[in-house]
């Protein structure tokens, strides 16, 4: 017979069934292998086989097909191995022959290990008093009938033998099986008198609920207080199925005492707080494996992982002492509170985002009181990688775009829509704009999941928010670099087109786009003010269409008629290959995007550089080196305009 080794679920799974009954239909040679044996692991690679309780191996044959004659219960706890349950049974004066007798009994035997691992006071006062405490514990792993796991049904409460103490079953959809807590190893060894199941704990009986443990145990005197002012304690005593986190006195403080009073002393939040610390079904620590996602009654869902042999809560090994049992549900302690999110401010919900230096920012700017008091807002915060190369200083305009970043009301993104208006503090309407793959607010889109506080949202934001602070002309004319575009616009007659309200996404070509033009293209371009008007609609598309929003490709319809390929890779944008500038140029009326090259439409080809500038061409150029000089908005491209305009005249 092969060493005992650790068990394979799977294995046993197969194994335990057979074993249980009589033959049944036709089986698959592996499982015929596996009939009557457990696998016990690998060693260099060969796999070994150990005996189910109650069969042997026969020679040239492969498991163990014979099945050895069944004995009565107490010679069965010497074949699965619990020779202590015997032992302390024979040291009774009752319940041997009573297990050695006529009947119909299960037992559900701690394993040797079970009982060396008692408190040393706990084992003594039993076997000091055989007759009585012994005897009353032993009876109580009893029920006074023959029960199969497949009678084991999550939920169950089996009556035991002593004083008909009730005893609660769990079988979990992970297969495990536990028995108050206690975890089923061997399970349905047949006796001539009943069925033995082999539990990896002594169990004792429960007589107290939820909320009479709490009230009892003096390491949750926090907690006690916590339940009765949130009025939980008449759930946590009343019937049904719950695990509780209970968080110890130390758990609470753990946590700034300005955070535990604000909690304290708001009913909402305390629910949702003590919320988060119940799990809708009882949860033994045997069911809690890592891998697995626990729901709340507050709805969070607390993930299970492990950390050497010990079990993680939201990666924390947290849990202190578990599976004290209750008459509805079992109790866990942790030592550290469990604070969802929806009892958070926004500066508590920041500091687990990864948003630290936009609020270091809100803090230095004055504005702390809207992150962390009562006010109901939505925090629009850049993710700390928008500041790789630095954050701006802290003054008046900055204050001011800051302000622009706290909607004046407590979103949800699901709940967002294409063209809904946000009200800012900083009292300007910024637009939602909801693509196939992102959802923006602007300039700027959500880079992560809701965070959802006590009074505000944090939406984790992917660049620093720019509000819309004209039209389009508007943004062109405030802008040097496009004074060529404003003067041909002004030309092909279109400054009221983009004046007007609308959607537009305008490929803004910079003057040095405008220079790079064939001289005999330019000459034709500037002579024909239908064909300018022409070109520049085909540099509009008829939607807002931000950085953010572009895919791998998207086709956008222009006012000319003809579509747009517009792609991003790798953060780079293009539009019909042509790679784009300058990004995200917000206008009330659409968005600007910069581009160094002239979009030509597709029926239209390149012309051949003519020797001189038409009269039209040049008197545009004077326009537009004029409003240069009238905007003064920037004064680094007017050198150039000037040598442009200069060289035309010669």
């Amino acid at each position: 017979m092969a060493l005992l080794g650790r068990l394979l679920p799977l294995a046993l799974a197969l194994a335990l069934g057979p074993a249980a009954t009589p033959a049944g239909p036709a089986r698959s040679p592996y499982q015929l292998v596996l009939q009557h044996s457990r696998l016990r692991g690998r060693q260099h690679g060969v796999i070994s086989y150990e005996c189910c309780p109650g069969y042997e191996k026969v020679p040239g044959e492969k498991g163990c097909p014979a099945a050895l004659p069944l004995s009565n219960l107490y010679e069965t706890l010497g074949v699965v191995g619990a020779t202590t349950t015997q032992l302390y049974t024979d040291r009774t004066e009752k319940l041997r022959p009573e297990m050695e007798g006529p009947g119909s009994f299960t037992i559900f035997a701690p394993s040797n290990e079970a009982w060396s691992s008692l408190p040393a006071e706990v084992l003594d006062s039993l076997v000091s008093n055989v007759n009585i405490e012994l005897l009353n514990a032993l009876r109580y792993h009893m029920v006074d009938r023959r029960v199969l796991t497949d009678e084991l049904k999550h939920g169950m409460a089996l009556t035991s033998m002593y004083q008909n103490s009730n005893i609660q079953i769990h079988h979990y959809p992970n297969g495990i099986v536990t028995v108050n807590c206690a975890r089923l190893l061997k399970a349905d060894h047949h006796a001539t008198n009943g069925v033995v199941h082999l539990i990896d704990k002594v169990i004792s009986t429960v007589t107290n609920n939820i909320q009479q443990i709490i009230e009892i145990e003096d390491t949750f005197e926090t907690l006690r207080a916590a339940v009765a002012a949130s009025g939980l304690n008449t759930l946590l005593e009343g019937d049904g199925q719950y695990t509780l986190l209970a968080p110890t006195n130390e758990a609470f403080e753990k946590i700034p005492a300005e955070t535990l009073n604000r909690i304290l002393g708001d009913p909402e939040a305390l629910r949702d707080l003590l919320n988060n610390h119940i799990l809708k079904s009882a949860m033994c620590a045997e069911a809690i494996v890592a891998g697995l996602s626990l729901e709340t009654l507050e709805g969070t869902t607390l993930e299970v992982g492990c950390s050497g042999d010990m079990l993680t809560i939201n990666g924390k090994p947290i849990i202190s002492n578990k599976d004290v049992l209750a008459t509805n549900g079992v109790i866990h302690f942790i030592d550290e509170l469990l604070i969802p999110d929806s009892a958070k401010t926004l500066f508590e919900l920041a500091a687990d985002s990864d948003v630290s230096t936009a609020i270091d920012l809100f803090r230095q700017a004055g504005l702390s009181s809207h992150l962390s008091g009562n006010e109901r807002l939505t925090l629009l915060a850049p993710m700390n990688s928008v500041f790789k190369d630095g954050t701006p200083p802290i003054n008046a305009q900055t204050k001011n775009l800051l302000l622009n970043h706290m909607i004046k009301d407590q979103l949800a993104s699901k709940y967002l829509y294409h063209g809904q208006t946000l009200d800012t503090l900083g009292g300007k309407k910024l637009r939602v704009f909801v693509y196939r793959n992102s959802l923006c607010i602007e300039n700027s889109c959500i880079a992560a999941h809701d965070k959802r506080g006590r009074y505000g949202t944090l939406f984790s934001m992917d660049r620093v928010l720019t509000p819309p602070m004209g039209t389009v002309m508007d943004v062109l004319k405030g802008d040097n670099r496009f004074s060529m575009l404003v003067a041909a616009i002004q030309s092909a007659g279109l400054t009221e087109t983009l004046n007007r309200e609308g959607v537009y996404t305008v490929f803004a070509p910079t003057n040095e786009a405008f220079q790079a033009l064939p001289r005999g293209e330019l000459n034709k371009l500037m002579g024909n003010a239908k064909e300018l008007a022409n070109i520049l609609k085909y540099h509009v598309g008829d939607e807002i269409l931000v950085s953010g929003g572009i895919g791998a490709l998207v086709r956008l319809k222009s006012l000319q008629g003809d579509k747009l390929e517009v792609s991003s890779k790798n953060n780079m944008v293009s539009v019909n290959k042509e790679p784009v500038a300058d990004v995200d140029i917000m206008a009330t009326n659409g968005v600007v995007h910069a581009i160094s090259s002239v979009l030509q439409p597709p029926a239209n080809r390149p012309q051949e550089r003519g020797d001189e500038l038409a009269d039209s061409a040049l008197e545009i150029f004077k326009q537009a080196s004029a409003f240069s000089r009238a905007t003064q908005s920037s004064v680094k491209l007017a050198p150039v305009y000037q040598r442009l305009l200069e060289r035309m005249r010669h």
